[in-house]
């Protein structure tokens, strides 16, 4: 990086936040600061929701997933467009009624508190640990960038985010969250068409797409039956539509963005925006992956992408052995290249060389064997070190074959992206703990007083978010751990949701134990990983169901016998 991007970097980010400040000009009790006077309209809501949604993770992992498994992840969004039809149709219009501040206020309503107090436990829970996982994921880029300690660095960012969050509120997230969508689609839309331009001449875009489609990057749709594999179309239009639906449904970070909308049409049309933008938005994201695999069959890539190891090993006893890695590898690039040039000039007279696309398909074998082996060296040097590096594929490009000027756009994007969900989950935590913990068992205050209990709530669940990103190893990559962790806890949630909202005949001490016994058997199941994680969603949801209406039946017959 060098001065120009260091400008555009901080003048984007220091202007969101300030222009942000000047519109909400502060909050003077809960409901602005939390609802923001429910009086967002539905394109700032549908824009909200969205970048809520796109976390910085979004950007790191999302690419590196396509480089290196293609576009087979759109599958895990199938299920999106139809869940926000039925939020429209069945969560919306209770909410609104309701007039709650949280969607677990609803619970109590219809259950009892203790139902609402568990539904917010596991929220708080796996919010939590999903928050810290946004305040880590940009902290890995200055880490990279700067050789920096990635411990200070991420307790440096989790600060500047708690300050941020603390003196918004709603209405100024709702107001930064537009220009942080806007700056994130414009930097990513100019990448891919510098990839494209940074193309050999002979490779078109159709070419390039046949090159992915060859190295199978371009398998969209799996319909295996399955249970294990993780991104098919039937576990992403079932588990993937019971995530969505529990996420946006349930889960706070998201029905605060839009329950400070004007109105139920004004709330159904920016979550129908967001329907239907969603799954072409995550596509385009993981064709920009894409296209970096089809850069790098023509440009030098590195043996292992993460730089903190890499220096790690050049410094250990297995140097030669990691050089000797890196020569196999170039020869392979090499020949890559050649053969991936004289392929595409056969396409472009209209020949299809099947001896050519099987010597490709060889070369690309070679080298993930090469880096298979790459990555073992590393864990021989350091046993403690991880070896995945798909989240460092998309910031190695940035920085080494972007121009100055656009590579601190990129940052801008990411760090956009960063400020917008990870302040979303602190508004979130702050109010299910200020409004579902506190306000609900501590009666009789004054208004400014939860308003203070909410503010520093933002501070007690920033610093435990700081500490969680601390503790956080890269999992198989970002983007996958943030969704485990939505599967494994989102499922119960919705169940109880489910309940209160379509089967009358069930209570609260049914759904109260039955959920309590769900939420750990889940946990059970996934550690016994007998199941893609995306099914969690779908078992969670049934069991809470399905075991309520059981439970309410002999609950039922003990009273009768009475």
């Amino acid at each position: 990086m060098n001065y120009i991007d260091w400008i555009i970097l901080s003048s984007t980010l220091l202007f969101i936040v300030i222009y942000g400040t000047l519109k909400s000009k502060g909050s003077k009790n809960v409901e602005e600061y939390i609802l923001a006077d429910q009086n967002t309209n539905w394109w700032t809501v549908g824009l909200s929701v969205m970048a809520t949604q796109a976390s910085a993770i979004t950007f790191l992992s999302t690419p590196g997933q396509a480089f290196h498994d293609g576009l087979g992840f759109v599958q895990f969004y199938f299920g999106l467009p139809l869940a926000m039809i039925v939020i429209c149709m069945a969560f919306i219009p209770v909410f609104h009624r309701l007039k709650v501040y949280t969607a677990y206020e609803f619970l109590e309503n219809r259950f009892d508190l203790r139902t609402r107090t568990l539904a917010a436990v596991i929220f708080l829970i796996q919010r939590s640990v999903g928050t810290g996982l946004t305040i880590y994921a940009p902290s890995i880029i200055l880490s990279s960038i700067l050789g920096w300690n990635l411990t200070y660095i991420t307790v440096t960012i989790g600060i500047l985010i708690i300050i941020y969050t603390y003196f918004g509120g709603t209405k100024a997230l709702n107001v930064t969250q537009k220009q942080q969508a806007f700056v994130i689609m414009f930097g990513m839309m100019i990448t891919f068409l510098l990839i494209i331009y940074k193309f050999p001449t002979e490779i078109t875009f159709n070419n390039a797409l046949d090159i992915a489609s060859i190295n199978g990057k371009m398998n969209i749709l799996d319909f295996s039956t399955d249970p294990s594999e993780k991104y098919t179309v039937w576990s992403g239009i079932t588990g993937g539509f019971f995530l969505m639906l529990a996420y946006f449904g349930t889960d706070q970070s998201q029905v605060g963005r839009y329950l400070s909308g004007k109105s139920i049409k004004e709330i159904q049309m920016g979550l129908i925006m967001n329907g239907a933008l969603k799954v072409p938005m995550q596509f385009f994201i993981l064709l920009v992956g894409v296209m970096v695999f089809i850069f790098f069959q023509f440009n030098k890539s590195p043996l292992h992408f993460n730089p903190n190891n890499t220096r790690m090993i050049e410094n250990s006893a297995y140097k030669a052995q990691y050089q000797e890695l890196e020569n196999k590898l170039d020869a392979v690039l090499d020949e890559k290249n050649e053969i991936t040039l004289l392929y595409s000039g056969q396409l472009n007279q209209d020949y299809d060389n099947p001896i050519l696309e099987e010597k490709m398909i060889s070369l690309n074998e070679n080298e993930q064997n090469i880096r298979k082996e790459a990555s073992e060296l590393i864990k021989k040097a350091d046993p403690k070190a991880e070896t995945n590096d798909k989240d460092y594929v998309f910031i190695y490009f940035i920085l080494n074959y972007l121009p100055h000027g656009l590579i601190g756009l990129l940052l801008a994007v990411i760090f956009s992206a960063a400020m917008s969900s990870s302040a979303s989950g602190l508004y979130a935590i702050a109010s299910a703990s200020s409004i579902d913990l506190y306000k609900s068992h501590v009666k009789n205050k004054t208004d400014e007083e939860y308003l203070k209990a909410t503010k520093v709530s933002v501070i007690f669940w920033g610093i435990i978010c700081i500490l969680t990103a601390c503790v956080i190893n890269l999992f198989e990559n970002l983007i996958q751990l943030v969704n485990i962790i939505g599967s494994i806890f989102y499922g119960t949630v919705l169940g109880i949701f489910l309940i209160a909202l379509f089967i009358k005949y069930v209570k609260a001490k049914a759904v109260f134990w039955t959920a309590l016994f769900t939420q750990i058997a889940i946990i059970y199941i996934f550690l016994l990983d007998v199941v893609g994680y995306l099914w969690l969603n779908l078992i969670g949801t049934l069991g809470v169901i399905i075991l309520s209406i059981i439970v309410q039946f002999f609950i039922n017959m003990n009273s009768e016998k009475r």
